[in-house]
């Protein structure tokens, strides 16, 4: 218990909180409740009042999370294999397939560690996108290549697609080459 309430008052939103003090007239209190297991820190702030809010608001600046574009078959191990990547898109714009081609995926290296494959993970600071269409080439029982499908059904995907491959081509050294 006395590491759980080290952690949430070493937490960088306790430490902001304390600083705050002098402007909110708020309490530290000890919850010992017979109900949860849980006996932690809680905060007890009165009500702020919002023009207070909307002014701290515009002189804040925003905050963006930085991520490291990432493709990923087991959630959480990133693939180091940079792969060839291959677009199609329908004449009327409306709808497109990305076809990634690994040769010697790391993640056959790992396997035994990370687990199964599980999907096709695109990671950046948008979100993810995902896609469950892998297949692997063997080539005498032993893995040599995987090939994974995303599909794209509206100019939305496709632009979220770009803004993707874009980051994850600028963190690898990828051009795009019109063919």
């Amino acid at each position: 218990m006395a590491t759980l309430q080290s952690l949430a008052l070493a937490s960088p939103v306790a430490q902001h909180l304390q600083h705050q003090t002098r402007s909110f007239s708020g309490s530290w209190a000890v919850n010992k409740s017979s109900y949860s297991l849980f006996n932690g820190q809680s905060l007890c702030l009165p009500r702020l009042r919002l023009p207070l809010i909307r002014r701290k608001l515009r002189t804040s600046g925003l905050v963006t999370m930085m991520v490291k574009p990432a493709i990923q078959f087991v959630q959480g191990a990133d693939e180091q294999t940079v792969p060839d990547v291959r677009l199609t898109k329908s004449r009327d714009g409306t709808n497109g397939m990305a076809i990634f081609t690994f040769d010697q995926p790391s993640v056959f290296d790992s396997s035994a560690e990370v687990g199964d494959i599980t999907g096709f993970y695109m990671i950046d600071e948008e979100g993810i996108l995902q896609s469950v269409d892998v297949n692997a080439k063997f080539v005498n029982g032993k893995p040599e290549r995987i090939e994974a499908k995303y599909i794209m059904r509206t100019p939305r995907e496709w632009d979220r697609f770009m803004r993707f491959m874009e980051r994850y081509a600028n963190a690898n050294g990828l051009q795009f080459v019109k063919k």
